[in-house]
């Protein structure tokens, strides 16, 4: 995911100049649309049992309803950077926007399960876009480097609200409007931005690169990856093996490729490794129990949609200021503090959910699940500056586009194999895949205690400063 623009005229990012728009306007369209496909990769997790009696879905329905969106999502991301710089921001920002909200519409429209996933499909095809071009539009609407960092910080803090309301929200539609509510309310937020984005400054194109073979591959390897989880049989046996011969084909294709989606000579530098990892790890854990415990609640327990998504609220709700504490950790004692003291608590709290079944009390099942989640949200913006600072300035953009596309496969894959799971047995594949979830933790613990420490005191490295922008290197919160 390419960050970089043509520069704007020189001055301050708060100047008006004759004719131009405030900055704020900007921001505000570029902070909707972005919370807008944060609130939509969580809000339908709650509404998902009420799907499945819609359309009398099993379990692999509902998985691919959450992933359809994902996947793409998080494969495309690796390259809408570039299209955004190639066609200008404002202009891919318009046309993510207009996509996602007509898929929306057809999402709350879908007649049957299969229509409703081919909408799915374009809206992570649009949030993909979406998501580097929103940024963009802020780094060109705030020239100078202060002004910037506020609008940064307000954008980042967008997507973190949206991935906290999520649950709650997805509920409370449920509960009033029906499942397909929470894709209707879509509509006028996407017209609000696109009004709003008339009146905001057009951008300049650039020349980028495409690695199309390699961005075909790579969405074909997950795609298939996911599809074998998911479906299993012999129709997953030969999914997998699209994937393995696909997942080659990528490697070859980024070893060779001149501007590669994917540059592997990156993963030579072990702190890039172990954040990513880091990043993966803490994105299956999050997501994925997001998932599972939305089902536990209503189908093991019993609850309203709406019951379910108050339910969330406790562990959502302070993943912002959570980040906030982060950033300010790392800027004073390094990068390594706040990603041990995260992942532990991460663990500790996976650790706890282990001694859930079918009749623990849902409010003492709220509170578990805080520590999992704060310990998540105070890993994701040290380990983000961690990569930052690894890798040299030029690359900043393109290595955020790796680290978040990384999550975002991350989180879509745990949620094939922990739905394979649970769907054998519900407590018992729901305490396997906690488990699960603390082993990757573990490990990434470990790769952290090693590498964080070089991250955060080698000579010439701004650890303190890169904390203080690493909500826009993060993209959610958690």
């Amino acid at each position: 995911m390419s960050t970089k623009q043509t520069a704007e005229p020189t001055g301050t990012g708060t100047e008006l100049h004759p004719g131009r728009p405030s900055p704020a306007l900007t921001l505000t369209a570029a902070l909707l649309g972005f919370g807008l496909i944060c609130l939509d990769a969580s809000v339908v997790n709650v509404a998902l049992p009420a799907i499945g009696d819609s359309f009398g879905s099993g379990m692999s329905g509902l998985q691919w309803v959450v992933d359809a969106y994902t996947l793409p999502f998080a494969a495309l991301m690796l390259s809408t950077g570039a299209f955004s710089d190639r066609v200008g921001a404002s202009r891919a920002y318009a046309l993510g926007t207009a996509v996602f909200t007509l898929a929306s519409v057809a999402c709350g429209l879908a007649p049957n399960l299969p229509v409703l996933l081919g909408a799915r499909v374009a809206q992570g095809v649009a949030a993909a876009v979406v998501l580097p071009a929103s940024l963009a539009l802020v780094r060109q609407a705030y020239p100078d480097t202060a002004g910037r960092a506020r609008a940064v910080a307000a954008w980042a803090a967008g997507g973190s609200v949206a991935v906290a309301l999520g649950p709650v929200a997805g509920g409370a539609l449920t509960t009033a409007l029906d499942w397909r509510g929470i894709f209707f309310v879509n509509l006028p937020v996407g017209l609000l931005i696109l009004a709003l984005l008339r009146r905001a400054p057009r951008s300049g194109r650039r020349p980028a690169p495409l690695d199309v073979p390699g961005q075909v591959t790579a969405v074909l390897a997950l795609t298939s990856l996911a599809f074998a989880v998911i479906e299993g049989g012999t129709v997953g046996w030969a999914a997998l093996g699209v994937a393995v011969v696909s997942g080659a084909a990528f490697l070859r294709i980024e070893a060779r490729h001149p501007h590669p989606v994917v540059p592997l000579a990156l993963f030579r530098d072990r702190t890039v490794t172990a954040a990513v990892a880091t990043g993966a790890a803490i994105s299956v854990a999050f997501y994925s129990m997001v998932f599972v415990f939305s089902l536990f609640f209503q189908q093991v327990q019993g609850l309203s949609a709406l019951h379910a998504g108050l339910l969330f609220l406790p562990m959502t709700g302070l993943i912002a200021v959570t980040n906030v504490i982060a950033g300010k950790l790392a800027s004073r004692h390094g990068t390594r503090l706040p990603m041990l003291l995260g992942q532990g608590l991460a663990v500790a709290g996976l650790l706890l959910l282990l001694c859930v079944d079918a009749g623990t009390p849902p409010g003492l099942l709220a509170v578990l699940l805080v520590p999992m989640a704060l310990g998540c949200a105070l890993t994701v913006p040290p380990l983000t500056a961690a990569m930052m600072d690894a890798v040299p300035a030029e690359r900043a953009g393109l290595t955020a586009g790796i680290l978040n596309a990384a999550r975002q496969v991350s989180g879509a894959l745990g949620i094939a194999v922990f739905g394979a799971l649970i769907s054998d047995g519900f407590v018992t594949g729901m305490r396997l895949s906690v488990g699960i979830s603390a082993a990757l933790l573990a490990v990434t613990f470990v790769l952290s205690f090693r590498l964080a420490d070089r991250a955060a005191s080698r000579p010439g490295t701004r650890c303190g400063r890169r904390s203080r922008r690493s909500p826009r290197r993060a993209g959610t919160g958690s």
